[in-house]
């Protein structure tokens, strides 16, 4: 059976496994810097490892594209900016991952770049910048969790379309069928799944595009570990079924929370783990948070514990509103999830 035939929760599973008689049925952690003389593969840093290239097989089986795995989210980004020319027009939303904002906001700074931010959701403004030499998109947007119309954005777009697919994943959209030229995640986050590792990804459509995005990694040297590559492909394998769950609990708590008196405002896009709901200021969202006994306040999401965090507090998430809480929506229970946020609320 030709692998593009399977479903995305099939490809979760067995791509990029070794193949052949005797070979391991999952790929062991290559704990290796150097390799042997005489073949493809000399130096880890500029060659991979086979657990650095199993993970990619399957994540760029899973978005459809050439995928190359990074030390971090936030270095997939500094290996997108690293292809640009200096002085590269950059458009990045108004509310989006800090970490990407302030990056890109000190490229700005230092003359390197010249970013503009634009409203996630002013469809007709990010067309107009069509000229920019790069689209950075993230949608659902960190912490707010507007949708950006990638389709009609990437069709206008002169330049290079990037789109941060790490709160959706390839399950719940594939940015690439959507126009886009490069996608990117945190797979920190949902991928990995599990609090544990941290690893960054880019899938590119085109090889070319790819390989500049590998070559900035050799350059950079933003190389995964060989564990956290492992890790990150473990967690990958359960994908489908930790997000089936998790997005149940979270239709479920959205609902509930869209009814809540104390709640001023819900936000979750329709599917998803991720929740952001609206307190009437950041007080009452500091003590909600601190009556919770079962749902850790922390950063990061897309584990299997549920996490808060109110996000204004964050440098660089000042302009969100005060009592927007963020909430990652785990692998709990979802009524001892609802008994713990309704004690909190009152």
């Amino acid at each position: 059976m030709d692998t593009n035939d399977w479903s995305p929760r099939t490809l979760a599973v067995a791509a990029g496994r070794p193949e052949g008689p005797g070979e391991p049925l999952n790929v062991p952690i290559v704990a290796a810097s150097t390799f042997d003389a005489g073949a493809d593969r000399a130096y880890s840093r500029q060659d991979g490892t086979p657990t650095w290239e199993a993970l990619e097989a399957a994540i760029g089986a899973l978005e459809g594209g050439h995928a190359t795995a990074f030390a971090s989210g936030i270095a997939t980004l500094s290996a997108v900016v690293d292809t640009l020319p200096v002085g590269a027009k950059v458009c990045v939303p108004t509310f989006s991952y800090a970490g990407s904002r302030g990056l890109l906001a000190h490229a700005h700074g230092t003359g390197r770049l010249v970013v503009t931010e634009i409203e996630p959701e002013d469809t007709d403004a990010w067309v107009a910048a069509a000229d920019a030499d790069l689209l950075w998109l993230e949608s659902p947007t960190n912490p707010t969790l507007d949708v950006i119309d990638i389709e009609t954005i990437a069709a206008a777009a002169n330049g290079l379309v990037a789109v941060d697919n790490t709160f959706a994943t390839p399950l719940g959209q594939r940015p690439l069928e959507l126009g886009a030229d490069i996608v990117v995640h945190s797979a920190t986050k949902l991928i990995g799944g599990h609090s544990d590792l941290l690893l960054g990804l880019t899938i590119a459509a085109d090889e070319g595009v790819a390989k500049a995005l590998r070559d900035a990694r050799t350059r950079l040297g933003s190389t995964p570990g060989a564990l956290e590559a492992w890790l990150a492909l473990r967690g990958l394998r359960t994908l489908p079924v930790r997000l089936a769950e998790q997005t149940r609990t979270a239709k479920l708590l959205a609902t509930r929370l869209l009814d809540h008196p104390a709640i001023t405002r819900v936000r979750y896009p329709g599917s998803g783990t991720m929740i952001a709901f609206e307190l009437p200021d950041a007080e009452t969202a500091d003590k909600v948070i601190g009556s919770l006994r079962l749902i850790r306040a922390a950063t990061s999401l897309g584990g299997v514990e549920s996490l808060v965090e109110r996000r204004a507090w964050m440098a660089g998430d000042a302009h969100v509103p005060a009592g927007l809480v963020r909430f990652s929506v785990g692998l709990e229970d979802p009524e001892d999830l609802w008994t713990d946020l309704a004690s909190a609320l009152g």
